[in-house]
């Protein structure tokens, strides 16, 4: 009997206990919406951080240097301060939300001092560069009357305040908005990847997406994109996304002879796009709803629109490429066992579902991504019986039900758990921008800015993105631009929607920008290859990505007004985009000098095309950049391919 305890009370079965009951709670929340969103954090936020302390705790100590003793202490601290939290709030909700706002007691200061203390030491672990901004932002509030520079003046305030308005005061910080939205609308559209994952819908949408890229070597890169716009539906995380589909995808493309600072490239490129692909779209989709205030459906429909742009444009850059370095040598591309095939099927099956619910019925989204993965996972189950019990596949021998649906729980929790502490960590930064009034004097600058004149200010928004997502992830980034570049922007004439999705596509070129790049770096450590070369590959395939931020503010219907007008400017952004890329990576002539003369002239005519206010000009443009780049296609596929059984060229 002891040895049998001891086997059931392991660090696992306690993470996935907790699992459970998360899950659980918020299955029941997205039904009943019982106690609104606010209530929900309060009582999850502290399940979710001690789920992520224990899930750091199997992958190794979390401090290194001191004895195994010493970790499981802090360990269980942690997992303590969790528990009381809960406990607390629980208890107190109602006195805290209600009569003791702005009077609280020392007793409210020390649970909320703890969890704040928890907070930011378990952001130092996963997110040390928004712990320093928050280490700094919590120095710069409490003296900021000592600043010598008078923008950077405020009063100052003390550090009772700063944890208050950090944890207790539960409108910003750890319990605030950003963390809410982790725990319903994030976390429900979560619960599709979840399910996928639990059953293997991705492994094996990659085998499925391997065998449509096609018969030649050279079309081995586009099972990357293929697999990573699949992937990407149901990942917020280009790094996650590169890790699933990576595994695949970059040793297969060097086994096929490309370079593999090209493969760690391609597929970084390719996880940045399924970063735009909705429903996810990092995140940011679901905060840009909130922002707007609109159903999540209408973020969603424009998403569309950006990322039928992108990967227009990256499909013709990793075809391209893909020419000039590898011969276009006939290949048989291995089978796909049914069983792989069917939960693909199931998979996309399920997003048209999504869709129908939240575009054909209305459905509201939270309602609508439950419905989804209630469909998605029964569909599964049915799938994984069938295979595995009456045609009793091979494929299905080795998977078993309960491991299945543990497997899922547990990706929820990994996921949730994860994302509730970044939104937390996020909070403490924006409360204390507010606290502090930076906000309001950098929203100034730029409207000063705007004085001078409206690109001005474009400009100035995006370096200030720039910057910000040299070191901060794509959802970070998202939320510090829409809090203080939105605001000024719309001041100054620009629709909101332009202003969102500005800010959407500058965090996303953030998260290749150097010096840091997550997502490039995981791409770098499977591929085997130089990160700063991988970055670098990357940044030259993304580049539509910089094009589109500036030319929605002229191709305006692109993310203003849906349907026909939207389709028109989308076309018109992708001729351009496209033409653009196959002036970097294509060839027209034989005669160098001249084909750099093309390349020039098709380049200008395709910025034409994106950035030029007059639409007859823009259109008269496009007819002209779109056939001379299909032709172009065809031609760099005569000029620029080696010769059969070739050895593979260096990307330029």
């Amino acid at each position: 009997m002891p040895d049998t305890i001891k086997t059931w009370l392991s660090l696992k079965n306690l993470t996935f206990l907790l699992s459970v009951g998360l899950f659980a709670w918020l299955v029941y929340y997205f039904y009943t919406g019982a106690g609104g969103a606010r209530y929900l954090a309060v009582h999850l936020v502290p399940i979710a951080l001690a789920i992520h302390v224990l899930l750091l705790r199997q992958t190794g100590p979390l401090y290194p240097l001191l004895p195994r003793v010493a970790n499981d202490a802090l360990v269980t601290a942690y997992v303590l301060i969790c528990a009381y939290a809960f406990y607390y709030f629980f208890i107190n909700y109602e006195d805290i939300a209600i009569w003791r706002q702005g009077s609280y007691t020392q007793h409210d200061f020390i649970v909320g001092l703890l969890v704040f203390l928890l907070v930011m030491e378990l952001s130092r672990m996963a997110h040390p560069i928004l712990f320093w901004v928050n280490v700094v932002l919590v120095i710069y509030t409490i003296w900021g009357h000592l600043s010598p520079v008078d923008f950077f003046w405020h009063p100052g305030t003390d550090f009772h305040r700063v944890v208050t308005s950090s944890t207790v005061e539960l409108a910003t910080g750890v319990y605030g908005l950003y963390a809410q939205l982790a725990l319903t609308l994030i976390a429900a559209f979560l619960l599709l990847a979840a399910a996928a994952n639990g059953f293997g819908a991705q492994s094996a949408m990659v085998q499925v997406m391997r065998r449509l890229a096609g018969r030649s070597r050279g079309t081995v890169p586009q099972t990357a994109v293929l697999a990573s716009v699949s992937v990407g539906m149901v990942s917020g995380s280009g790094a996650a996304n590169t890790a699933v589909t990576g595994m695949f995808t970059i040793p297969l493309m060097k086994r096929y002879g490309f370079p593999p600072a090209f493969a760690g490239a391609v597929e970084t490129a390719a996880s940045m796009g399924g970063l735009i692909m909705p429903p996810l779209m990092a995140v940011a989709g679901f905060l840009m709803a909130e922002f707007l205030g609109v159903p999540y459906w209408d973020v969603v429909v424009r998403g569309f629109a950006v990322a039928f742009v992108y990967f227009a444009s990256l499909i013709l850059a990793v075809y391209l490429l893909s020419v000039r370095l590898i011969p276009d040598d006939r290949i048989t591309p291995p089978a796909v066992p049914g069983y792989a095939q069917a939960k693909t099927v199931i998979f996309f099956a399920a997003v048209i579902f999504l869709i129908a619910l939240m575009g054909g019925f209305g459905f509201g989204a939270l309602r609508a991504a439950l419905y989804t993965a209630v469909f998605l996972f029964s569909s599964l189950l049915a799938n994984f019986l069938w295979f595995k019990y009456v045609r009793k596949d091979p494929e299905a021998a080795e998977e078993s039900l309960l491991g299945s649906i543990r497997t899922a729980i547990e990706t929820h929790a990994d996921m949730t758990s994860y994302l509730v502490l970044l939104m937390a960590t996020l909070g403490i930064m924006i409360g204390l921008f507010t606290v502090t009034g930076f906000i309001l004097r950098m929203g100034n600058i730029l409207l000063q800015l705007g004085d001078f004149h409206i690109l001005a200010t474009i400009l100035a928004a995006w370096v200030f993105g720039w910057l910000v997502g040299a070191g901060l992830p794509p959802t970070a980034t998202y939320i510090v631009l829409a809090v203080i570049v939105v605001p000024p922007l719309q001041k100054l004439g620009i629709d909101p929607w332009i202003a969102h999705f500005f800010c959407f596509l500058i965090a996303i070129w953030g998260e290749l920008s150097p010096p840091t790049s997550l997502t490039a770096a995981v791409a770098s450590r499977i591929a085997d290859a130089s990160f700063m070369l991988t970055m670098w590959e990357a940044l030259k395939i993304c580049l539509p990505v910089t094009f589109m931020s500036f030319a929605i503010f002229v191709r305006e219907d692109m993310v203003v007004n849906p349907g026909w007008a939207q389709i028109h400017d989308a076309v018109l952004v992708a001729t351009g985009t496209c033409g653009v890329t196959f002036a970097i990576f294509g060839r027209m002539l034989a005669s160098r000098g001249a084909d750099m003369a093309f390349r020039i002239s098709l380049a200008t005519g395709s910025l034409v095309v994106m950035l030029h206010p007059d639409d007859a000009l823009a259109l008269a443009a496009g007819a002209i950049v779109l056939p001379l780049t299909l032709i172009g296609v065809w031609r760099h596929r005569r000029l620029a391919a080696p010769p059969p059984g070739a050895a593979a060229a260096e990307p330029a």
